[in-house]
C-alpha cells in the first residue's frame, strides 16, 4: 500500500479490525521510510462498476464520491456516521447487485433520492435540488408539496390502522 506521505510503498500492517458490521477490514498502516501511520480499508467488491455519464462519458464506479455526495445532503442532519455508512453500503449492494456493469448516473441518482427522501426529509430536498437542478422557488414548493402529502398520506394510514386495531379489539369482544 503507498504511503499518503512520502509515496513509498513499503508500509506494515500494524492492527487490523472487521468495520461496518464486518463488511469491511480496517487496516493501521505505519510506513517504513517515513514512519507516518494511516488507515486503509478493505471491501468485498462483487464486480467492477461502469457509470455511465449523461454525456455518455463512462467513468469507475466511486463509492467514496457517493458517500460524499450523501453526506453534503445530511450535513448538520441528526443523522449518525454509521447508519449513514449502512446507506452507503446498501446501496452499493444494490448496484452491484443489479447484474449490470455499466450503471447510469441516473440510476444513481435515483436510487440515493429514494432512500434519502425515507431516511431525512430534508436531505431528500437537498440532494433533489442539486440532482434535479432546481432553478427556482416552485420547484422547492412541487417537492415540499410532495413531502407534506407523504406524511398526511402516512398519518391517515396509521390513523386506519389504528381504526382497524379498534374493530379487532371489539370482535374479539363479540366471541
Amino acid at each position: 500500500m503507498r504511503c499518503p506521505f512520502c509515496g513509498s510503498e513499503n508500509s506494515q500492517v500494524k492492527d487490523s479490525r472487521p468495520s461496518d458490521e464486518n463488511s469491511a477490514i480496517r487496516r493501521r498502516r505505519i510506513c517504513s521510510d517515513c514512519g507516518g501511520r494511516f488507515t486503509t480499508f478493505e471491501r468485498v467488491q462483487l464486480r467492477d462498476l461502469i457509470v455511465v455519464k449523461k454525456s455518455g462519458r463512462k467513468v469507475p464506479f466511486n463509492r467514496d464520491k457517493l458517500s460524499r455526495s450523501i453526506e453534503v445532503a445530511l450535513r448538520k442532519r441528526p443523522i449518525e456516521q454509521e447508519r449513514l455508512e449502512r446507506l452507503v453500503t446498501g446501496l452499493v449492494r444494490q448496484l452491484e447487485s443489479s447484474g449490470e456493469t455499466e450503471i447510469t448516473s441516473a440510476e444513481i441518482g435515483e436510487l440515493v433520492i429514494a432512500a434519502l427522501r425515507e431516511l431525512d426529509p430534508v436531505a431528500y430536498v437537498r440532494f433533489a435540488s442539486v440532482y434535479r437542478d432546481f432553478r427556482d422557488a416552485a420547484d422547492f414548493e412541487s417537492v415540499l408539496r410532495e413531502i407534506a402529502s407523504d406524511v398526511s398520506d402516512h398519518r391517515l394510514g396509521r390513523d386506519a390502522f389504528a381504526d382497524d386495531a379498534d374493530a379487532d379489539d371489539d370482535m374479539d369482544k363479540t366471541k
